[in-house]
């Protein structure tokens, strides 16, 4: 397996796309899962008037960086409400850039909605994803549902466990259509990974591997959370997954806003742009232990 992380590591410090990508080839990856998040945040980027334009510059930075895009995730939305075109469009303008990059993969949510029942959201999610499947179509991008974080939440259904996140992909049968297996979001379940990859078998195309404690979606580091990675990469192994070994840990540190106020110096406020970096390549040699410690790893 070849190591990635997303361009959502470094976009915080440096609000550019083609700066992120920079920073994580010189932190030693060689392969990127490319944020639409960030561009949809402020409506630059690929949501800018001059997208097409943003498409050729993030083509050139790519190439003259030596880093290759290798899947993506599009923007976090509500794709069943009642007024999605939008959405939908700007859904569909993610495809278009994973078509010009090269991208074979593209992260869509599912949708949700308080007090429908189980049908009706399957049903609500294959009218959102039709559309989006048919943009794929020519381009050859899977378009790849992902298992939530668990949530309690009365007279609300999402898809949260492998049963029902392979149920989703049979239910949609569209051959471009498949999962990604969010580690840390499996972790707040009572199944063994190992035992969730096997049930969703050659579906996963991708992986979000990040950890937790178990109770809430804290997008830690490897080993710094209760997730157990002989669990995940043996369930790895054992369905012959030969993508690619994605980080998507967030944020490293704490934001400012989240941690106790003083407002005297602020020099310290955020963690400086250096010691971030250095945390990449901490990230980077972590992943390559894993890999390697199962005879899996490859540059």
């Amino acid at each position: 397996m070849k190591l990635a992380s997303t361009t959502g590591d470094f976009y915080g410090y440096t609000g550019s796309q083609a700066k992120s990508l920079e920073l994580l080839r010189e932190a030693g990856f060689h392969y990127a899962d490319y944020n639409f998040g960030c561009d949809y945040s402020q409506r630059t980027g690929v949501f800018s008037a001059d997208y097409e334009k943003h498409f050729e510059e993030i083509s050139l930075a790519a190439r003259e960086i030596g880093i290759k895009m290798i899947q993506a995730h599009s923007p976090m939305g509500d794709p069943i409400a009642d007024d999605n075109a939008q959405f939908i469009k700007d859904t569909i303008r993610c495809i278009d850039a994973c078509g010009a990059w090269g991208i074979p993969n593209l992260v869509v949510h599912s949708g949700y909605l308080r007090g429908i029942s189980v049908e009706q959201t399957f049903a609500k999610n294959k009218e959102f994803y039709m559309p989006l499947l048919e943009a794929a179509e020519k381009y050859g991008v899977n378009i790849l549902v992902e298992n939530f974080n668990k949530m309690c939440i009365p007279n609300l259904y999402w898809i949260d466990n492998a049963p029902d996140l392979l149920a989703m992909v049979e239910s949609i049968n569209h051959p471009l259509f498949h999962a990604v297996w969010d580690t840390g979001h499996a972790n707040m379940q009572d199944m063994p990974q190992d035992e969730a990859l096997r049930l969703l078998g050659t579906h996963v195309r991708a992986l979000h591997v990040q950890d937790n404690l178990g109770d809430k979606d804290s997008h830690l580091v490897p080993f710094l959370g209760t997730m157990n990675l002989d669990s995940v990469m043996n369930g790895l192994l054992d369905i012959g997954y030969d993508g690619y070994f994605t980080f998507e840990v967030g944020k490293f540190f704490l934001p400012a806003d989240k941690r106790r106020p003083y407002t005297r110096d602020t020099r310290l406020a955020n963690a400086p742009l250096d010691l971030r970096r250095a945390f990449e390549r901490y990230l980077y040699e972590l992943g390559k232990c894993v890999l390697e410690a199962y005879g899996c790893y490859e540059i």
